[in-house]
């Protein structure tokens, strides 16, 4: 598997707005699964991963995901109809999008929602080839290959042109992320509906906050593989750390956000945004 990603970024991009007429690009709100929020391209975490970003202070990168479900187990939670596992409101935690000024695909820069660790600049990931780095992105997109999915390199090719895609052929070790085996590892069941319902409507209404974000967080670090057991003590401890986090990621977040839409977009703020914030650099696609 090889892919050409200089200028391109799209699976770290929601880019919907750079190819209105593409009826397929909604490839996450296809099927009987549909997430509450309007997003694309969430790359989901496990449950060690999550623990990890919590131990990094970086609770401010991450977000939770629910679905609605059109046929399946269900519960309804707030007054939203939510996927379930075994009656469990079932979400996933995946890295945070915020507006970036961004110039993909040779594109003029516009605001797009973007993931918290790509600079806008380069559009490389500022925790490339570290520790955090999510497996999710590390193997994308052999798991789509394995699965005869399109890939987000092909649908930048169809609409936007170039070689994205330059080998075919998926890793040995590529497979479903969300697999056989996902539940208490990636896919969590949150153990009490009554303390999300407040939650649950705001995550619909794309009014999601910290705190609510921290209540799942918590869940999913506090959870065991295979399983929908959840460790009181670990959630506690989890969530006092998710809402206490003040990291790099924090501050650019809230900026990004208030400066959203402000003209000209300039990919180049991204050193004061982020840069003096403490985020870390990206090495550039000369070296």
């Amino acid at each position: 598997m090889e892919v050409n990603c200089e200028g391109c970024a799209g699976c770290c991009l929601d880019w919907r707005a750079l190819a209105p007429d593409d009826a397929d690009h909604g490839h996450e709100r296809r099927g009987s699964y549909r997430p509450l929020d309007d997003v694309a391209n969430l790359a989901p975490l496990s449950s060690d991963e999550v623990r990890a970003f919590l131990d990094a202070g970086l609770a401010g990168a991450l977000v939770a995901r629910l679905f609605r479900i059109e046929d399946g187990p269900s519960v309804t939670v707030g007054g939203v109809e939510v996927a379930a596992v075994r009656g469990r409101p079932a979400f996933l935690v995946g890295l945070r999008k915020v507006p970036k000024p961004v110039a993909p695909f040779d594109a003029e820069p516009r605001w797009l929602p973007t993931c918290a660790f790509l600079d806008p600049e380069t559009l490389q990931c500022r925790i490339h080839e570290s520790d955090l780095y999510p497996g999710t992105c590390a193997t994308y997109p052999g798991d789509n290959l394995a699965l005869d999915a399109e890939t987000e390199c092909e649908r930048v090719e169809r609409v936007h042109g170039g070689e994205r895609l330059l080998d075919d052929e998926p890793p040995d070790d590529a497979g479903p992320v969300l697999g056989p085996g996902a539940v208490g590892a990636r896919v969590f069941g949150h153990p009490d509906a009554e303390r999300i319902e407040g939650a649950v409507a705001r995550l619909a209404a794309g009014e999601a906050t910290r705190a609510d974000h921290a209540e799942f967080v918590a869940v999913a670090a506090a959870s065991a593989p295979g399983t929908l057991a959840v460790s009181d003590e670990r959630y506690e401890r989890a969530r006092e750390r998710a809402l206490d986090a003040d990291s790099w990621v924090d501050g650019a977040v809230a900026e990004w956000t208030d400066r959203a839409g402000e003209e000209p977009p300039d990919p180049g703020a991204a050193a004061t945004v982020e840069g003096d914030r403490g985020a870390p650099e990206t090495p550039g696609w000369e070296d």
